[in-house]
């Protein structure tokens, strides 16, 4: 399978799961729900993101990933079409949990046939593409959402990505080569005890707090900027995520960064005090500065996530599938978290809050990657 396809296909992927969130604020108001039960539309899908990839990577490792990847693009252009045709707030959580259960196979999918189909440096370079178009996803289904609940009605854009996911789908080859290692048939728990090292368990939990505070700042943005500058437009809710996208850009240095640092817990450490100076930034009173902060913010998550993700196949010796799985869900386990428990906070104590908590969390995620880099876990 061409790599581009498949990397079209994670674009369209993050369009469903990111498409809701500029629109909360919409969706709180039509349907009549508060500013944190808006923020379960997000919840209810990272809650099985959580949860299933560490079993999906389990089970699936043993079935072609191309094929599972196909299921599931289908079934996320099916619950597309439900969601956008749902009157009730009630038939859109149920459509987002659906398409939460649906989602880690995907993105197993996806990951387990980069793991599977390339090594070492092809490894690295083509794991950080994928990420790069995760990145790419997210941005654009946050910013085409907003602006076609601009100009035209909310639904349309949902309708355009499910016949994209359709067409996708049916692209995919059917038939797909691995190696005589990937076929061992092993019985598929006995790889967790892969997953018990240290090193790959600190890196887990800074993943965790990594994506904790970018869900809780994405999913509430909206509402900040409503209540700290006064913008409610969606199409300038749509501009105030291309930090998201510059960050991105910036974020494609990784590669470069990763060859210029000899131990990689020592370059995810400096990047999290970045990350960590972010937050203080976007404190600020100044819509300028906060986009400025914002893309910081963005640009160092993206980097962690770039420098994470292929390091965790590097150092595990589980199958590519289940290391993925874990990966995933410590990932969303954060993204769940993220998205639903900082409302509260927001709503009860305010702004300034919400960020502290941010702060002590991605402090979190820092003392993790110290941790590694004390006890001397380098890469080769």
């Amino acid at each position: 399978m061409p790599l581009l396809k498949l990397l079209l296909c994670s674009v369209c992927t993050f369009l469903v799961l990111y498409a809701p969130q500029p629109l909360l604020p919409l969706f709180s108001e039509l349907y009549r729900v508060s500013i944190a039960n808006s923020g379960t539309l997000m919840t209810v899908t990272m809650l099985p993101l959580a949860i299933a990839p560490l079993c999906y990577g389990v089970m699936l490792s043993q079935f072609n990933p191309l094929s599972i990847l196909r299921i599931a693009l289908l079934i996320l252009a099916v619950s597309n079409l439900i969601f956008a045709t749902s009157d009730y707030f009630a038939g859109l959580l149920i459509c987002r949990l659906i398409q939460g259960l649906t989602l880690p196979a995907a993105l197993i999918g996806m990951t387990s046939y980069i793991g599977m189909t390339y090594q070492g440096d092809a490894l690295q370079k083509n794991m950080t593409l994928y990420i790069g178009s995760s990145i790419v996803g997210g941005y654009l289904g946050r910013m085409l959402a907003a602006n076609f609940a601009a100009f035209w009605q909310w639904q349309s854009f949902f309708y355009l990505v499910s016949f994209s996911l359709i067409v996708l789908a049916l692209s995919i080859p059917k038939q797909f080569k691995s190696d005589h290692k990937c076929q061992q048939k092993i019985a598929p728990w006995l790889h967790l005890s892969h997953l018990k090292q240290a090193a790959i368990i600190r890196l887990f939990i800074a993943v965790f707090f990594m994506f904790f505070c970018f869900a809780a700042l994405l999913n509430f943005l909206p509402f900040i900027v409503k209540s700290q500058y006064g913008i409610t437009d969606n199409k300038q809710i749509g501009f105030i995520y291309t930090g998201y996208l510059i960050g991105a850009i910036l974020s494609s240095c990784t590669p470069w960064l990763n060859k210029r640092f000899k131990n990689t817990w020592w370059l995810l450490s400096m990047v999290f005090v970045l990350y960590c100076l972010s937050h203080f930034m976007l404190a600020s009173s100044s819509l300028s500065l906060f986009i400025l902060s914002f893309t910081l913010f963005c640009a160092c998550m993206f980097v962690i996530h770039a420098t994470a993700a292929p390091l965790a196949n590097k150092i595990s010796t589980a199958p590519a599938s289940v290391t993925n799985g874990a990966y995933v869900s410590f990932y969303y386990s954060g993204g769940a978290l993220g998205s639903f428990l900082p409302g509260f906070i927001f709503e009860k104590y305010g702004y300034t809050a919400f960020l502290v908590c941010l702060l002590i969390c991605c402090l979190c995620g820092l003392a993790a990657c110290l941790l590694n880099y004390k006890q001397g876990t380098s890469i080769t």
